[in-house]
C-alpha cells in the first residue's frame, strides 16, 4: 500500500472515496514489541498465562498505543509524506490477538479548506478481524492543497487541527 513517492493533494480526494485496504497478520512479536515501544509493562500484553487466567481472554492482545501507531501508519501510507495527522479518536470494541489478520479499511467522510488555506480530509476508519469490527476511528488529516503546499510547514495560527 505504501508509496514513498505519493504526494496526495486535496484535489485527489472526495467524500465517499475508499482508502486502500491494509491487511496485517498479527503475531506475538507484533503485540509484545508494540507494548515495549510504548513502555506498557502490563502483563496482558506479553504474558499469555496472565492474559488467559487473569483477564479471561484467549491470548495476549494489542494495547492502545500500538493500535494508534497502526492507524497512523495506515493514514500516512495513504497520504504520503506530506499528509499530516491533525486529530484521531478511536474506540476499541474487541481485542486483537496473535494469529489474527487485522484489516484496515476507511473512507473519506468530507473534504474542506479552513480560513488559513489548510486542506482537510475527515476520515472514518475501522479495523476488522474476519467479520468482527474491533476498532472504529475518526481522523482529521491535513493534505496539501497544491503540489507546492506542505501541511508540515504550518505552525502557530496557521495550524488548527
Amino acid at each position: 500500500m505504501s508509496n514513498p513517492d505519493a504526494r496526495l493533494t486535496l484535489d485527489d480526494v472526495a467524500p465517499g472515496q475508499a482508502l486502500p485496504e491494509l491487511a496485517v497478520d498479527v503475531c506475538a512479536t507484533t503485540v509484545v514489541l508494540g507494548a515495549l515501544a510504548s513502555r506498557d509493562w502490563r502483563p496482558m500484553h506479553h504474558d499469555k498465562d496472565f492474559a488467559q487466567q487473569r483477564n479471561g481472554v484467549r491470548d495476549i492482545f494489542l494495547n492502545t498505543p500500538n493500535l494508534a501507531a497502526w492507524y497512523e501508519r495506515y493514514i500516512s501510507d495513504w497520504t504520503g509524506p506530506t499528509g499530516r495527522l491533525g486529530r484521531m479518536q478511536f474506540r476499541m470494541r474487541d481485542s486483537i490477538f496473535p494469529g489474527d489478520r487485522m484489516v484496515f479499511r476507511g473512507a473519506v467522510e468530507s473534504v474542506s479548506t479552513d480560513d488559513v488555506g489548510c486542506g482537510w480530509a475527515e476520515l472514518t476508519l475501522r479495523v476488522s478481524v474476519d467479520d468482527r469490527v474491533c476498532t472504529e476511528c475518526r481522523a482529521r488529516v491535513a493534505l496539501p492543497c497544491t503540489a507546492s503546499d506542505n501541511p508540515w510547514r504550518r505552525q502557530g495560527t496557521d495550524w488548527r487541527p
